[in-house]
């Protein structure tokens, strides 16, 4: 776990221009993170990370990361358009949609993307929509049950992801019919995983794969992308994954299968969101009210609005108390929000010091999947994305929604006249 990189005063001189909630994200800690990931691993020929947009869709973020040398995962047009906003183009970004609208492949084909197709089908749909088939295509894997999934992405064969190993097959034969002349084989089974190895054995699946592609139709696969599957250790217990052990582990795996099998160099690719910029994200929140009934409640001015994890998957995520990150934790409290739901909640049964109202909270690691999964449901407005930059100074990346954003798809003016 990262400790929050604030002292309590420091962030209360913050919230006077930054009410809270607010996101926090820190970019020297994000920079070093993208640079150890590509070091280790660069053992790998040609190895590209696409940070994956839907995690922390900034373009203040993807700038930064852009400037470390990442490319972009996409799966939708609003990604694409902040990808082309901070100057990634061409096959710096990688599109992998799933039941995808035909603008949305016209728009992937403009920004020149390598378009991961997720169905068979969507050869033709491809095809229909913009004329023709790049000369570089992908398909996404989904093994089925050859392989285990895990409790947030669920078992292979129960989802809506990828193409089965036989339309694999066909798929890529008819794509090169059709005039593809570079093809990449992609694969994401789980999400938010800590096991080394399980990533370490999805490169061998990909590796095998490749060769016998190569084998059946005598197509050579240029590249492989393993997923962004790489978690974070959410809990303080937990272990960080090393990269050089999973890097070393797949090229022992690649100079074992695809070197002999004469396929070297095969480009090996990621698209890592969460493992970028999880740990270095904290949501800053304000005890508002205390609850006394059948259990001890801390209500905060933040909610599912601001972070959805907790209430959507169970997950758990650290929480602190600003100046009191070595008091006893002597207090058992349910942290929660103000949303008429009652999965609203950030902590359940969770020791913690003594909270006062007035107390600023810190909830760890949402540096991706927090903003991001924000919605408006009870008229709740998103909060604002701070950036910590290196010189200790902040910057504003995303400004507070307010009412008016939230109404701005409605004519209020109408309904005086509405009968």
């Amino acid at each position: 776990m990262n400790p929050f990189p604030l002292t309590r005063g420091q962030t209360e001189a913050l919230t006077r221009n930054h009410p809270t909630p607010f996101h926090l994200y820190d970019e020297a800690a994000i920079r070093a993170n993208a640079r150890r990931l590509i070091k280790a691993f660069s053992v790998l020929p040609d190895f590209r990370e696409y940070f994956a947009v839907k995690a922390t869709p900034n373009p203040f973020i993807l700038k930064i990361l852009a400037a470390e040398g990442c490319g972009a995962d996409c799966s939708s047009l609003a990604e694409l358009r902040l990808c082309e906003a901070v100057g990634l183009r061409g096959d710096r970004v990688m599109f992998t949609s799933n039941e995808t609208p035909d603008a949305e492949f016209r728009a992937a084909r403009e920004l020149g993307a390598i378009i991961n197709l997720d169905d068979v089908t969507h050869i033709d749909a491809l095809v229909a929509a913009t004329g023709s088939l790049p000369e570089t295509l992908c398909f996404r894997y989904n093994p089925g049950p050859l392989k285990a999934g895990n409790a947030i992405i669920g078992h292979p064969e129960e989802a809506k992801y990828g193409l089965t190993r036989d339309q694999l097959f066909d798929g890529y034969a008819k794509a090169r019919d059709l005039g593809a002349k570079k093809f990449g084989l992609h694969t994401m089974v789980v999400s938010n995983e800590l096991d080394e190895q399980y990533h370490v054995e999805t490169a061998r699946m990909l590796f095998e794969l490749v060769v016998e592609i190569h084998r059946r139709l005598g197509l050579r696969i240029s590249f492989i992308n393993t997923g962004g599957g790489i978690g974070i250790p959410y809990r303080p217990e937990q272990k960080a994954v090393d990269y050089d052990v999973v890097a070393r582990g797949a090229r022992k795996l690649y100079d074992e299968i695809v070197v002999p099998a004469g396929l070297d160099p095969l480009a090996y690719n990621m698209e890592c969101g969460r493992a970028i910029t999880g740990p270095h994200g904290w949501l800053v929140t304000r005890a508002l009210r205390r609850k006394e009934t059948y259990r001890s409640y801390i209500g905060v001015d933040a909610s599912m609005a601001n972070l959805m994890r907790p209430g959507m998957y169970g997950a758990y995520h650290h929480v602190t108390v600003l100046g009191k990150e070595n008091a006893p934790a002597t207090k058992t409290y349910d942290v929660v929000g103000s949303l008429c739901e009652n999965c609203d909640k950030f902590a359940i049964q969770r020791a913690l010091p003594e909270i006062a109202l007035g107390d600023l909270l810190v909830i760890h690691d949402t540096g991706a999947h927090g903003h991001a999964m924000g919605y408006n449901y009870n008229g709740k407005t998103r909060s604002a994305e701070l950036l910590l930059r290196p010189d200790g100074s902040v910057l504003q990346i995303r400004r507070a929604e307010t009412l008016d954003d939230l109404f701005a798809t409605l004519d209020l003016g109408a309904v005086a006249n509405f009968k």
